[in-house]
């Protein structure tokens, strides 16, 4: 509902055609992109869902464990991060931490398999936290913290 809703709200919207700004630069533009995702998203959560066998099977305890990591790492970055220091450095880190985080086993490991895990997660966050920084100034023209 809530990705229909975003469709319909921004393609409602004024296009601002008034003022001689190219149709394919609409403000709804993007919502309406992302309510089609949340729409394509849900539909096959719907259809995962749908088919698996045991549908009363209770939550594992490490997946709350992981829910509020991942709380807390996106209320660190959006209000610890995020105007203190580079957009893009902000980024990074949380990309590197979060990704890192996840990536975590707790089997045996040895230290070059850790350094090798730490090293392509650094170069995971780096890039993406580069490119993440790049579509924003340049592909939507939004001005960086």
């Amino acid at each position: 509902m809530l990705g229909i809703s975003m469709l319909v709200g921004g393609y409602t919207m004024d296009r601002l055609e008034i003022r001689q700004i190219h149709p394919a630069s609409i403000p709804g533009l993007v919502p309406m992109g992302l309510g089609v995702a949340m729409i394509i998203c849900s539909t096959l959560l719907i259809v995962s869902a749908g088919s698996g066998t045991d549908q009363s099977a209770p939550a594992e305890r490490g997946s709350f464990k992981n829910l509020f990591v991942s709380i807390i790492l996106c209320i660190g970055y959006a209000a610890g991060l995020l105007g203190k220091m580079p957009f893009a450095l902000a980024t990074g880190i949380f990309i590197f931490v979060f990704s890192l985080y996840f990536s975590w086993t707790d089997g045996e490991r040895n230290s070059r398999s850790t350094l090798i895990l730490v090293a392509l997660m650094a170069l995971f966050a780096a890039v993406f936290s580069g490119a993440i920084s790049l579509l924003f100034q340049y592909g939507f023209l939004v001005r960086l913290p």
